[in-house]
């Protein structure tokens, strides 16, 4: 059997350092041996990651192709009702998402909140990643009222989260482009410059790791914070993603 704790350290590893050529060509490799051995459980782990690598690389057949392998996946090992197949179902929405197939993922986003409803804590952390997910998929639905009440959810259980201070300013800048799509640019700039000098000073919060997660959320930012404006500080997050991922 594969060892896929090992194998997933080797990705982060080459993650941590934006080194996406070697991080594919090892996924391909790792694909390939847990199809060899029919070690299921190891596929199912390795589709994930392949959708997600895919969903960021902007490749949707690739992306769906995994999501479709890891649903397959889920139902083959009977573990559809289970809290690690609600994440797999969240990280297969995200890709829907991602490629404007925005019922499919709210599908798959409610699929795991009645799992995580009826097995985890209301303040679990994993809730967390499922309702800003689910917010951003509402936003692109237009249905806004639905979408700030789960941003707003989102935030209760991050704030709990030690040094989440990154993930919250995501949020913030995600309720920015609600307040643009709810009341238009200029009914709505105000709240829009609140939430974006909120999402500032969560990413300059003393202490926080300026790591590999770190460096992702500051490229994540940076072209939001550039179109409402804020050129420099948009550079500035460019320049510091840049420098975390040269120095790991």
């Amino acid at each position: 059997m594969i060892n896929i704790k090992s194998v997933i350290e080797q990705l982060d590893e080459f993650y941590s350092k934006n080194d996406t050529v070697n991080a594919e060509a090892y996924l391909d490799f790792w694909i390939s041996e847990a199809k060899s051995q029919n070690d299921d459980n190891a596929l199912l782990s390795l589709a994930n990651e392949g959708m997600g690598f895919y969903r960021k690389a902007g490749n949707a057949e690739k992306a769906v192709g995994f999501v479709r392998m890891a649903l397959d996946l889920i139902d083959k090992l009977n573990i559809s009702d289970t809290v690690p197949a609600a994440t797999f179902f969240i990280n297969c929405a995200t890709v829907y998402t991602a490629f404007s197939r925005f019922p499919e993922a709210l599908s798959l986003f409610k699929k795991a909140e009645g799992i995580y409803n009826s097995k985890l804590d209301p303040k679990n952390e994993l809730f967390g990643s499922l309702y800003n997910n689910m917010a951003t998929d509402l936003l692109a639905l237009r249905r806004f009222e639905e979408s700030e009440n789960y941003f707003g959810r989102a935030l209760d259980v991050i704030r709990s989260i030690p040094n989440s201070e990154p993930e919250q300013a995501v949020t913030m800048l995600n309720l920015a482009n609600l307040a643009e799509a709810a009341l238009g640019i200029e009914e709505g700039w105000e709240k829009i410059e609140n939430y974006l000098d909120k999402a500032y000073l969560l990413l300059e919060t003393p202490g926080i790791p300026k790591n590999g997660n770190y460096a992702f959320v500051c490229s994540k930012c940076a072209p939001v914070f550039d179109y409402y404006g804020r050129f420099a500080y948009a550079q500035e997050l460019s320049e510091r993603s840049k420098n975390i991922y040269e120095r790991n």
